[in-house]
């Protein structure tokens, strides 16, 4: 790898081995510079020697000069020790540097799950062994409808690295802002998770931990989903008890597909279950429950789904679908949503549907 004194449009122009000798924290690498990898950047930065990396060299420069991420993140300023790079040789000089405990979190969309796999993956040799890296995406892979755990498993060719899976109910904005947030951390590591809490808990931003990935990672994806039924709803005027309703009854599609993947059921009633989608199904910051508004008030499905801020709920829902077809389980809210989104149903005929269903014992 290259030399460590190359380091340095990427520090502020402050000499790393300095950083660390000054406070002696932990080094923890953010890899991807959208509105959550910034905002992780700007949170880890007030405890931990921190470089954010982003691909984009205008961008970049771009936060170098203005100390800010303009394009995500406009008005939140950098700590003065935030460290900016686009040299992955340079950001990974800084994360393994000597006499320090180092720490990777991803803030990259699942798109970019693989790539980053790859990525990691030809650095393998250059770096020590038990690197702890933090997923932060939510979803599904489009074609093959996988988890991130499964992408992992499948293109992460290395066993250098130990996984966990950062999620809960969070909109970066808050969390770059400062503003009290709850997030779960979940690991087969309990190292991982304690390096995870040590490098971010603070008294705005807690950290809790668990061991059971596949709930952590299917509450964040498909709550996305329900949030969008939640946004029809509201759009088509149809009131708070069938918001609540929608919540209620989507929970449940989110605990069953979990758990026939063998997750735990408590997992779906703490903070990356029912606390994210309370968040998503109720802000009016959330993008799924936005479209879902657009939805029922009748745009056009096409122009939301070509949109550039298409949100995540869109692009899961076949993937959850299909795979809770092969599962044979019986998702009704999801769905609805998945005949809107892609088979022309009209809202208020899926809305009908929903209600015709035979009653049963809850």
């Amino acid at each position: 790898m290259n030399d460590q004194k190359h380091l340095k449009p990427a520090d502020n122009h402050k000499d790393k081995q300095e950083v660390c000798a000054r406070y002696n924290k932990t080094n923890v690498l953010i890899l991807g510079s959208g509105s959550w990898g910034t905002a992780l950047a700007i949170a880890s930065s007030k405890k931990n020697n921190t470089c954010l990396w982003s691909r984009n060299l205008e961008q970049t420069n771009n936060m170098l000069v203005y100390r800010e991420n303009r394009v995500h993140l406009p008005g939140v300023k950098f700590n003065d020790d935030l460290l900016i790079t686009n040299n992955m040789d340079h950001a990974l000089d800084f994360v393994i540097a000597d006499n320090t405990q180092p720490l990777i979190i991803t803030g990259v969309p699942v798109s970019g799950v693989s790539e980053t796999c790859s990525l990691l993956s030809r650095y393998s040799n250059y770096i020590p062994q038990n690197i702890p890296v933090i997923w932060t995406c939510k979803g599904f892979e489009p074609d093959t409808s996988n988890l991130i755990h499964e992408i992992i498993q499948r293109d992460l060719r290395s066993s250098k690295f130990t996984h966990g899976i950062l999620s809960g109910p969070s909109f970066a904005s808050e969390v770059a802002l400062d503003l009290p947030t709850a997030l779960t951390i979940a690991s087969d590591s309990s190292n991982l998770c304690n390096i995870a809490i040590d490098a971010l808990h603070n008294n705005k931003l807690r950290i809790y931990s668990s061991s059971d990935i596949i709930g952590v990672e299917v509450g964040g994806a498909l709550k996305n989903i329900i949030s969008i039924a939640c946004g029809i709803s509201d759009g088509l005027k149809l009131g708070d008890n069938a918001r609540a309703a929608l919540i209620t009854r989507g929970l449940l599609e989110i605990r069953r597909f979990g758990v026939s993947l063998g997750s735990i059921n408590e997992t779906f009633y703490g903070l990356s279950g029912l606390g994210d989608l309370v968040l998503t199904a109720t802000s009016n910051l959330s993008r799924n429950r936005n479209i879902g508004i657009k939805i029922g008030h009748g745009n056009p499905i096409a122009e939301i789904l070509n949109s550039k801020i298409t949100a995540e709920g869109v692009r899961c829902a076949l993937s959850v679908r299909a795979r809770a077809r092969n599962m044979n389980l019986i998702l009704p809210i999801i769905e609805a949503v998945c005949s809107i989104l892609f088979e022309q149903t009209n809202p208020m005929d899926a809305v009908a549907t929903l209600l015709e269903r035979e009653a049963r014992q809850e």
